[in-house]
């Protein structure tokens, strides 16, 4: 269903119709439930925004200092960029007028508040009529537009932190202009605009494969392109490790990304104007903390087995693959199933960061196993533990990476052969922070530092 249309149809629990399919659902007045839907849309929205903030603090430790600075500006301006270019034409290409079963919305321009609203706003006396009119959308059009728009920012946020200490900041940007403006849009209008991934059924409440895999399937192709940073790999095909230089603020942004994520996936219930929203979305905050904790501890005792020493930058991502592997069925109502697929997400982590490493394929935070596999195996197991039908999730999957591996490798290589993506040899040796941005994080550490 049009994740639009199915705020709407929650959000209108009240009238007679669904109180007929819902008997449980408590009767509200219908501005009543507009208020408590546009209310959640903005708070878990602002939740989710905080996740930005998450991400630019587990980059900033897992980079070397030389670099912290240069991650800290692309993670604020990729916010920045997508949420302008999802509101120049990113929301109407993914929710306005979608053919059932089609391929893409509008080609329009500035999405803004309906004239319903409007008109209420600039009344000098409302009317009963003009209420509503407001009122029976469900919920504000903006809050909506807002909830919708930190989602493609959490996509964008994945890609930087696996292109982090090579890759030049404005080609970068160039780059998450395009995701955020057409191909998250696109991508997500076949199944949340009620485009033809939807009308073959496939599901995915929050975005495991939508956002998650999405980012992971971009910041792959992005690093095959783009190529290892220098030292990385000897020839002899042995990886040198190259440890962050802060993980304590890696910590720090795990915290916060996994308190983000009840935003991400509690919102995405998409309404809170019955009792039957606030079970359901209880259900899903449970799950999502569950699925987490099970990642957490899963990676723990993974990486004292294979490597006689507990892994911490390991434990936190084991957290952030339980979380993403939750995202796409967080409404599971046996709580064991969530700590099940946390754990396998993590597990697949743990095994896929020295996969990667093998294949010489440079992720400096480990987001490609983390958003990218973990996401794979969350939508998969939609099909496994949940309602949805497992050929639908893997066709959604395989259609969906598909199209962005393509579509994110045509701008990339136009990027590499215009502007050029990589910082030369020198630059990347003395840090993006000074060659990038004439500044250092850490001034105060002396220059010295800055070889690390």
């Amino acid at each position: 269903m049009n994740r639009t249309l199915k705020v709407l149809t929650l959000a209108l629990l009240g009238v007679p119709l669904l109180l007929a399919a819902h008997p449980a659902a408590a009767a509200v007045e219908t501005e009543t439930a507009f208020v408590l839907n546009s209310f959640s849309f903005l708070v878990h929205g602002f939740l989710v925004m905080f996740m930005a903030a998450g991400f630019a603090m587990l980059e900033s430790g897992l980079v070397r200092s030389k670099n912290t600075a240069a991650i800290c500006l692309k993670n604020i301006a990729l916010y920045a960029i997508a949420g302008l270019m999802y509101y120049i034409i990113g929301y109407s290409l993914m929710y306005t007028d979608v053919p059932e079963g089609g391929f893409m919305g509008a080609i329009s321009f500035l999405y803004n508040p309906s004239a319903a609203e409007l008109a209420l706003i600039n009344a000098e006396t409302a009317t009963p009529e003009m209420v509503k009119a407001v009122t029976d959308n469900g919920y504000s059009v903006m809050s909506d537009w807002f909830f919708q728009m930190v989602f493609v920012a959490t996509a964008a946020s994945v890609v930087s932190g696996t292109l982090a200490e090579r890759i030049k900041v404005w080609p970068f940007m160039i780059f998450v202009v395009i995701l955020t403006a057409i191909i998250y849009p696109i991508q997500g209008s076949w199944v949340w605009g009620g485009g033809w991934l939807d009308a073959l059924g496939f599901s995915d409440f929050a975005g495991s494969t939508l956002v998650h895999s999405v980012g992971g399937w971009c910041a792959l192709t992005g690093a095959i392109i783009l190529g290892a940073r220098k030292g990385k790999y000897g020839a002899d095909g042995s990886v040198h490790p190259m440890p962050g230089a802060n993980m304590p603020l890696a910590t720090l942004g795990a915290f916060i990304l996994w308190f983000g994520w009840f935003g991400f996936n509690g919102g995405s219930q998409l309404a809170l104007g019955s009792a039957l929203d606030v079970a359901a979305m209880a259900i899903v905050y449970v799950n999502t903390n569950l699925a987490a904790a099970a990642g957490v501890v899963t990676a723990m005792i993974l990486t004292q087995l294979l490597y006689k020493k507990m892994d911490l930058s390991m434990a936190l991502n084991g957290a952030l693959a339980g979380l993403v592997s939750i995202t796409a069925g967080p409404d599971l109502q046996n709580h064991l199933l969530a700590i099940i697929v946390g754990a396998i997400g993590a597990t697949l982590v743990v095994f896929a960061v020295p996969l990667l490493d093998k294949l010489k394929i440079d992720d400096v935070v480990g987001a490609i196993p983390v958003h990218l596999v973990a996401g794979i195996w969350g939508t998969l197991a939609v099909g496994i533990f949940g309602s949805g039908s497992l050929v639908a999730q893997a066709t959604g999957v395989v259609a969906i990476g598909a199209f962005v591996i393509v579509a994110s490798a045509i701008v990339w290589l136009i990027l590499k052969y215009t502007v050029g993506i990589r910082v030369g040899e020198e630059e990347e040796h003395l840090g993006t922070d000074r060659t990038e941005l004439g500044m250092e994080a850490y001034p105060e550490f002396g220059r010295g530092s800055q070889t690390i």
